[in-house]
C-alpha cells in the first residue's frame, strides 16, 4: 500500500500575494485534509452561507481569462489553475485551501512558489488507494480554430501548440510525458503572459490590475518582451499553456491517464472537453491504481532537487 496511497500536505502552508485581476491582497493557506476529500477552497471572507467551493469541472463557470469556480450558493473563486497544477504536478489529492478573498494569488505568474512551498512542507501518505480517470475513447471539442483532445493513454502526456501574431511568440511546439517531477522541472516556473494590447483592454475594463510585466506576467508587443530579465524559457508561454492545462484536467476529480492535445486551446476549452468526456458514454472510466499506475502519476517520486529553487533567465 506504501506506494499507491493517497497523499496531503504534512502540515499547512500559506501564500500571500494579489490577485491578478483584482489587484487585492490576498491569503491563501493549503491546509492538509482527509483521504477522498478531493481538493477544496474555503472562502474565509464569507460569513453566512455556503463558504466552501469545491474543484472540479463542473463548478466551473466559463471565462476566456482564467479558471473560476463557483458554488450553489453563488460564492465563486478565480485564478485556480496555477494552484490547481502545482498540487497536481507534487501529487497532493486531498487538500483544503482558505483564501480571504475572492481570487487566487497571482505570485510570479507561474506555480513555482506553490511548489516550493508544498514540498518543503512535505506530503502526508494517507491509507486510501488511489483512483484516477482512465480515458477510454478519444474526445475533441473545437472553437473556432482551436481545439483540444483527450485520447487513451496508460500516463498522463500533455501536447501543445501554439500560434500568435507577435514575433516574440509564434509559433510553438511542446509534448511532455507528466510522470514523476517532469511539471517540476519542466513547466512550474514558466509565467502567464499576454499580448501588450491586450493587457491596455483588460485594464481599460477593470481586469488585470495586479499585473505587473517582469514580475508576474510576461507581456509581448511585437518582438518586444516585457519580462523584466528575461524569459526563463525559450518557448516559455506554450510551457505556461502546458501548466494551466494541467491545473484544468486536474479538475476532473483526480489524476487523469490520457494523452491531452490542445491546440490553441485556453481554459474554456479545456472545460469543455472535460465537460464532453464525462457527458459521453463509455469515454472515461475510474480506475484504482495499483503500484505501476501510481509510478506514471505526476509528482509521485518528486524530489527537492528537480524542483527550480532559483530563477532560471535563458533571454
Amino acid at each position: 500500500m506504501r506506494h499507491r496511497v493517497q497523499n496531503t500536505l504534512k502540515t499547512s502552508v500559506t501564500f500571500d500575494g494579489v490577485g491578478l485581476h483584482s489587484g487585492k491582497a490576498v491569503r491563501m493557506i493549503v491546509k492538509p485534509a482527509p483521504a477522498d476529500t478531493g481538493i477544496q477552497f474555503r472562502r474565509t471572507d464569507i460569513a453566512l452561507g455556503d463558504a466552501v467551493v469545491p474543484a472540479f469541472w463542473h463548478q466551473v463557470e466559463r471565462t476566456p481569462l482564467c479558471t473560476r469556480l463557483i458554488n450553489a450558493s453563488g460564492v465563486s473563486v478565480s485564478t485556480v489553475e496555477h494552484i490547481m497544477a502545482a498540487l497536481a504536478g507534487c501529487g497532493v489529492h486531498n487538500a483544503l485551501i482558505d483564501l480571504d478573498g475572492p481570487e487566487v494569488p497571482i505570485m510570479d505568474g507561474s506555480s513555482a512558489h506553490f511548489v516550493r512551498g508544498i514540498m518543503q512542507q512535505g506530503l502526508q501518505r494517507l491509507g486510501v488507494p488511489v483512483t484516477a480517470l482512465q480515458i477510454v475513447k478519444p474526445v475533441t471539442v473545437r472553437h473556432g480554430d482551436a481545439t483540444a483532445s483527450l485520447v487513451p493513454s496508460n500516463r498522463l502526456i500533455i501536447e501543445f501548440h501554439i500560434d500568435f501574431a507577435e514575433d516574440g511568440i509564434g509559433r510553438q511546439n511542446r509534448t511532455l510525458d507528466m510522470r514523476n517531477g517532469a511539471f517540476a522541472r519542466e513547466l512550474c516556473d514558466s509565467r502567464t503572459f499576454c499580448r501588450r494590447v491586450d493587457v491596455d483592454t483588460m485594464q481599460a475594463n477593470g481586469l488585470a490590475l495586479g499585473g505587473v510585466p517582469g514580475e508576474n506576467a510576461v507581456v509581448f508587443d511585437g518582438p518586444v518582451v516585457e519580462s523584466g530579465p528575461g524569459l526563463r524559457h525559450t518557448d516559455e508561454p506554450v510551457r505556461h499553456k502546458m501548466l494551466d492545462a494541467l491545473g484544468d484536467l486536474f479538475l476532473a476529480g483526480g489524476p487523469i491517464f490520457g494523452h491531452y492535445i490542445g491546440d490553441r486551446a485556453g481554459h474554456s476549452l479545456t472545460n469543455t472537453l472535460l465537460r464532453e468526456v464525462f457527458a459521453t458514454p463509455g469515454a472515461v472510466q475510474r480506475v484504482t491504481c495499483d503500484p505501476i499506475m501510481t509510478a506514471r502519476l505526476p509528482g509521485q517520486g518528486l524530489v527537492w532537487s528537480e524542483i527550480p529553487v532559483e530563477t532560471r533567465r535563458v533571454a
